[in-house]
């Protein structure tokens, strides 16, 4: 375990390293505030590595602040959209992926499998629209007549920004301490769920029926085991495996949907504050961001690795280290 968690951390190493190579490029080739970029020059390198390794990100031409301290700023709100989004996969997904595992041929289960296969090709910025149209507007705004009185009782959740989040600590203020905190986040969260949750439940599916056919499930079932105890630890435990990977991913990727999350809904997070600073040309933060963005996937997936080696100690890291 200590040789595996000594190789992932070397590969850490030299992936921050690419990454800061990346951000010093991007840094001169960027168009600034004046719509100039003075090109990269390599000579300057290590001043900026120099830089980053003192936490000095440069200072952001719109806030006239320090540009790490704009984005630990907006960061809280998108990791609690992105935890709030997660958390309703985890539950959903679970459940739906492995009912439809045991009963493959029950018609809740066909019925879930087509929702997975039509939430796959649904992108996420049409899912945060469709759910304003329908639970923030109201269907019956574009509906008229007998119908439009019917769906009148939908709408009127909020979907426009982050409301007042309650300070529980210091600066650090939250949409969980309130109700109108939840609703606020209940929209955006929902829209990052219809896009993860299709993906997680067909691979729960996959993995748990792989898992449900092979020898050692047969040998449980032939022992007389509780179906409880053969589907909840034998058989999910080992199809976990893959899930926690694709997890990993999907949350290192979500940096990535919550760009178009927070753009619908106007949700101040990193990701908004990332699009207005490409509109206002602010280098500082637009580099800050990239390299804040890298940092947290390169955790992410470093955790998912040890979780990975946890859950199967069997598996290594890549160059074959155990």
């Amino acid at each position: 375990m200590t040789r595996f968690l000594f190789k992932r951390l070397l590969q850490a190493l030299g992936v921050l390293l690419a990454i800061s190579l990346i951000a010093f490029v991007l840094r001169d080739a960027l168009p600034g505030a004046d719509g100039a970029s003075s090109g990269a020059a390599w000579g300057g390198y290590p001043q900026f590595l120099g830089e980053l390794l003192r936490l000095d990100f440069g200072t952001s031409s719109f806030f006239h602040r320090p540009a790490l301290e704009v984005v630990l700023g907006y960061l809280p709100a998108t990791l609690e959209l992105v935890l709030a989004g997660s958390v309703l996969t985890a539950l959903l997904a679970l459940p739906l992926g492995v009912y439809s595992a045991i009963k493959p041929h029950a018609p809740g289960s066909r019925l879930i499998l087509r929702l997975a296969a039509l939430g796959v090709s649904l992108p996420v910025f049409l899912t945060a629209i469709l759910l304003i149209q329908v639970f923030s507007l109201g269907p019956s705004s574009a509906a008229s007549g007998a119908t439009a009185s019917w769906l009148a009782g939908l709408g009127g959740m909020p979907a426009y920004g982050r409301g007042n989040p309650v300070p529980v600590w210091g600066d650090w203020a939250t949409n969980f301490a309130s109700w109108q905190g939840l609703a606020y986040l209940t929209l955006p969260a929902l829209s990052l769920t219809a896009g993860m949750l299709p993906l997680f439940v067909r691979l729960i599916h996959t993995e748990m029926r792989r898992v449900l056919a092979s020898d050692y499930i047969r040998f449980a079932r032939a022992r007389g085991l509780s179906p409880l105890r053969i589907y909840a630890w034998h058989a999910l435990k080992n199809a976990l495996l893959p899930v926690v990977t694709l997890g990993g991913i999907q949350l290192g990727s979500l940096m990535a949907y919550t760009l178009l999350v927070e753009s619908v809904f106007q949700w101040p997070g990193v990701g908004l504050m990332f699009l207005d600073a490409v509109e206002r040309g602010d280098r500082p933060l637009i580099v800050t961001y990239l390299l804040v963005a890298g940092v947290l996937f390169l955790l992410i997936n470093t955790l998912v690795d040890l979780c990975c080696r946890l859950l199967d100690p069997r598996v290594v890291a890549p160059g074959g280290i155990q």
